[in-house]
């Protein structure tokens, strides 16, 4: 059966996390569009401020207090959309927890937290939003994240949760499309995205968290999530990073192990020791209309990659390779970086220096 998807403004649209980051970019941009929209977080005091911020600017929102670790909550979620709305076209499960540190610094009790949001939660509401749109049909978006397809050190759970999200969206999206239901099921995979996500996650880090560039503002993930709400899409990466991070993951896994040990561990750390009794959402609701964080890195407020792969203007081939070459130059970028630092210094020999060829050699084994 295809599968017919309303245009953005005329739809009603269910957006999970809506208080902060993604989720609250993603709520504005959709109101503005015409949208009416069914917000969900855990702060009421923000859900009421964004829902009145909409209706001042002329567009339709209810909000509802939940979390989704609790299934009760997310019945509630939808049991509002049907009665305010008369149900919902689209449902947008945004709504994350994080954390930062190594595994093994790291208490299971907060990685069992976290699956519970990020894993348990999104299950909730594509179950729910499944039910009630084998009907009517409609589109599940699922946020998944570049750490959907690759593991990043020092968010080994977060890593570990995202690949949870993307087998069961994978799986859901065939059962549904095997029982011929007009529902399409995409996960959207961002990069590093400037939202408070740093500053609300719980850190087990000697230094204060950050992400590691590129990184994408959030409108860039909320006009992606609005693309594949009014066309079906299997999967979206959100930035050029996080396709090329992917596929040298498969193609040369060796090789983005060693620029992950050498780049990415210290990219995730500030020069700033960590803050031990920071607010953090693992612990309680965060949100505050915050759309943004505070990174002191450059932000790319578009993606020629996504809006290229959306429009579908590139084949597959053109596009991995695009995001190959892109996260591959990159490296090379960071490592000449590294050697002008050290440019003059003569005991640069041996292992060192043979690390720092390693990984200049990238673009040629990606091209």
């Amino acid at each position: 059966m295809s599968v017919n998807l309303k245009p953005v403004e005329e739809q009603v649209m269910v957006i999970t996390g809506a208080s902060s980051g993604i989720g609250l970019t993603t709520a504005r941009m959709a109101a503005d569009r015409g949208a009416r929209v069914v917000l969900a977080a855990r702060s009421e005091d923000a859900l009421r401020e964004l829902t009145d911020e909409i209706a001042r600017n002329g567009g339709e929102a209810t909000y509802v207090v939940a979390d989704v670790r609790d299934r009760d909550d997310v019945r509630k979620i939808a049991r509002v959309a049907r009665e305010t709305y008369g149900g919902f076209d689209t449902w947008v499960n945004v709504a994350g927890a994080f954390l930062y540190g190594k595994l093994a610094d790291t208490p299971v009790e907060d990685m069992r937290e976290q699956f519970e949001t990020n894993v348990w939660g999104l299950l909730y509401g594509s179950l729910e939003a499944a039910d009630h749109l084998k009907e009517r049909g409609g589109a599940i978006l699922n946020v998944g994240s570049v750490a959907s397809d690759r593991a990043l050190p020092l968010q080994g759970s977060y890593s570990a949760s995202k690949h949870a999200v993307k087998g069961f969206t994978d799986a859901l999206r065939m059962e549904l499309e095997q029982e011929n239901a007009p529902v399409s099921v995409t996960l959207v995979k961002p990069a590093s995205i400037d939202t408070p996500y740093s500053d609300h996650a719980k850190n087990y880090m000697d230094e204060e968290a950050t992400l590691p560039p590129p990184i994408y503002s959030p409108e860039t993930v909320a006009r992606a999530i609005l693309d594949a709400a009014e066309r079906p899409q299997r999967d979206v990466y959100v930035g050029g990073g996080a396709k090329g991070m992917a596929a040298l993951g498969y193609y040369a896994s060796g090789l983005l192990d060693t620029v992950m040990e050498k780049l990415f561990v210290p990219m995730q750390k500030k020069e700033s020791p960590a803050r031990p009794d920071g607010p953090n959402n693992i612990d309680a609701p965060t949100g505050d209309l915050e759309e943004r964080g505070d990174y002191d890195r450059h932000v790319s407020e578009t993606s020629a990659y996504t809006a290229a792969s959306q429009r579908r203007s590139l084949t597959g081939v053109a596009v991995a390779g695009l995001g190959a070459v892109g996260l591959a130059l990159y490296a090379r970028y960071r490592s000449g970086r590294d050697g002008d630092t050290r440019r003059g210094d003569d005991s640069e020999t041996g292992e060192r220096a043979t690390e720092r060829r390693t990984v200049e050699t990238a673009p040629r084994t990606r091209r």
